[in-house]
């Protein structure tokens, strides 16, 4: 393999995002290894023959609570080895990550938490971010060559979001996250997207809640695929698919040169 190609994608509920032409889009192939975030979903409640015909092998790790969170990973490459959580029993009980080997690189999907629902879950979004740094960090001294994708929940800089002034109190945009994604970057990690695509109104997640925002591109990119610095010299395309629309959220892209 020349060339590995990744999606990472929140399809808000894979049932309803089949439902929505997801399998169709799988078709067409866009990657070799597909991270999807909040299946809501086990295995056994949706039709994971449609994905296997696909010649995709699927790992799941779905929350305890039904209907939730849930994470998922459909890969046309057989990994070297497939782990299931950080063993942090809140965020494992929520299905958060789902981690596999490659030969000598280790991908990471993970869905950050949300704030959006109230102090309690900001508080603890603060804590899973802080629990899952030092995760990191300790995972990087055996596995340089790191990836990570998924929903991180939060937008990095006021280039990131359509409305950097009125947002600056909305969970997902304040300081503390902004600043956990400072220290998170500047710890050896690469935003792929931006290294290769420095100019603005690129957005990965609109609000449902008033449809016309996305027609109108007033989006948040809170998705990203980012690797270790150890494979920053590695990035051949790094892409956001805004026409995908099984979701509220849109794929991102990442293909990395393998040799």
């Amino acid at each position: 393999m020349s060339a590995l190609r990744i999606v990472s994608y929140n399809v808000n509920g894979i049932r309803a995002a089949m439902n929505k032409g997801l399998i169709d889009w799988l078709r067409t192939d866009p990657a070799d290894i597909i991270c999807i975030q909040e299946t809501k979903a086990h295995r056994d409640n949706v039709d994971h023959k449609a994905f296997t015909d696909l010649g995709y092998h699927d790992y799941w790790f779905s929350a305890q609570k039904k209907g939730y969170s849930g994470v998922a990973i459909f890969t046309k490459q057989v990994p070297d080895h497939v782990e299931y959580g950080t063993g942090h029993k809140v965020s494992d009980d929520e299905g958060r990550v789902l981690q596999m080997d490659i030969g000598d690189i280790r991908l990471i999907n993970a869905y950050f938490p949300s704030g959006t629902t109230g102090d309690e879950r900001q508080t603890y979004k603060y804590a899973w971010l802080d629990e899952f740094h030092t995760y990191l960090e300790t995972l990087k001294q055996k596995y340089p060559k790191l990836i990570l994708c998924g929903d991180y929940n939060i937008a990095h800089r006021e280039i990131d979001i359509h409305d950097p002034k009125g947002n600056k109190n909305s969970s997902g945009f304040l300081p503390e996250e902004r600043a956990w994604m400072d220290k998170f970057l500047g710890s050896g990690w690469v935003d792929t997207f931006r290294q290769l695509n420095p100019d603005p109104h690129h957005y990965t997640w609109w609000s449902q809640r008033f449809p016309s925002v996305r027609l109108q591109n007033k989006g948040w990119r809170i998705d990203y695929i980012n690797v270790t610095t150890a494979l920053g010299q590695k990035l051949l395309r790094a892409e956001i698919y805004p026409d995908v629309k099984q979701s509220d959220h849109c794929p991102v892209y990442l293909e990395l040169e393998m040799n």
